[in-house]
């Protein structure tokens, strides 16, 4: 039996599984295991065996490509703690919206994924009674809910909405997150179109909300004018059915269901998006971007780009929550202060972070 600590680590959607390995691969001298976001409630888990969440995070798509994800690349899946009946030193979670009372028991540490969706009048008025967050039927209070003890965000920006809506302030880190840290990496690819007009749909309708994508469809039509239009659909979106409605109403678009998308957008001249988080990718290579979000208020939301170091960051932080054996306030405290050096290497360098966790920023705690 191992005397090495345990990491759990919870995952969701492919990005997120692959931010969590990122993270994960630098803590070797833990022992790191993976689950899928899980419930324990048996409404929850009934609901999840009659295939009525199979369109969340929960189950469906999202667990199957988890699932492949853990297997390809070999890491240990303790699917709700079910499999090693392990006790963990930390978890590290991609989602505060649903946290059982068996993980809030442990050291939690939050790690943003990407966009957050918009707040709907239905979220607005779950909200307003104190239910949790899922309550909302999206992610837009993911980030919010206080129940972690640290919170890693992409960018001041974030920081600021979080603290807004409901999650304590001196708990958020800008640490910047994994796969949106270093956009200029993607200019360099082998995708063969260059210079059309790049479109990255949503899955607003498989998230149980309204949308005219008809509508949509002849606006990037109309957008592109002469120019060649590429779609590139979201993984959770119902395949058949979208292709069917670009094919009606810009039948000379290219569409593509897999690939590698950030490699799409950086070929791209414009990018039009719903509520993606890839519009940041576009934000980031100084694309002319259009979203359903207000541009501007994106901007300022963008994650920074650090050279691609925030997933050696949240390590470090990891590393350091993980050994530290006082109380969580003193902890807290001593990581603002590494947040104030990391704020003064940010002014000193033209506007970008560079700094990695071996480079010291984050002191022995």
């Amino acid at each position: 039996m191992s005397l090495r600590k345990k990491i759990l680590f919870i995952i969701g959607s492919p990005n997120q599984a692959s931010q969590m390995h990122q993270i994960a691969s630098l803590l070797p001298e833990y022992d790191c295991f993976f689950s899928q976001l899980y419930s324990k409630h048996p409404v929850v888990r009934l609901a999840l065996r009659m295939g009525l969440l199979d369109t969340t995070i929960l189950g469906g798509e999202f667990k199957r490509k988890g699932d492949a994800y853990l297997e390809k690349h070999r890491l240990r899946n303790d699917y709700a703690r079910s499999i090693y009946g392990n006790s963990y030193d930390l978890v590290v979670l991609c989602s505060d919206l649903l946290v059982t009372q068996e993980l809030r028991s442990m050291k939690t540490i939050w790690v943003q994924e990407g966009m957050t969706d918009p707040i709907t009048p239905w979220g607005k008025f779950t909200h307003s009674l104190g239910l949790p967050g899922y309550f909302a039927k999206n992610t837009a209070f993911n980030g919010c809910s206080d129940i972690c003890d640290i919170y890693c965000s992409a960018s001041d920006g974030y920081r600021e909405q979080f603290s807004q809506r409901g999650t304590d302030e001196s708990k958020i880190l800008v640490t910047g997150i994994p796969n949106y840290d270093n956009a200029a990496t993607f200019l360099k690819n082998d995708f063969p179109h260059r210079d059309y007009v790049m479109v990255a749909t949503s899955d607003i309708r498989e998230c149980f909300n309204k949308e005219d994508r008809p509508a949509f469809v002849r606006r990037c039509v109309e957008i592109a004018g002469s120019r060649q239009l590429i779609f590139k659909l979201h993984p959770n979106e119902k395949k058949e059915r979208a292709i069917a409605e670009i094919r009606e109403g810009a039948s000379n678009a290219l569409i593509y269901t897999e690939g590698n998308t950030e490699h799409m957008i950086a070929n791209c001249t414009e990018l039009i998006t719903q509520y993606s988080t890839v519009v940041y990718i576009g934000i980031a290579l100084g694309k002319k971007v259009h979203s359903f979000f207000d541009v501007e208020q994106l901007k300022r939301l963008a994650p920074i780009q650090n050279g691609g170091t925030s997933a050696a960051v949240i390590a470090g932080l990891c590393r350091r929550y993980v050994e530290f054996k006082g109380k969580k306030e003193d902890f807290l405290r001593i990581m603002r202060t590494a947040a104030n050096t990391i704020m003064r290497l940010h002014e000193r360098s033209d506007n970008h972070y560079h700094y990695s966790d071996q480079e010291g920023v984050f002191p022995s705690a």
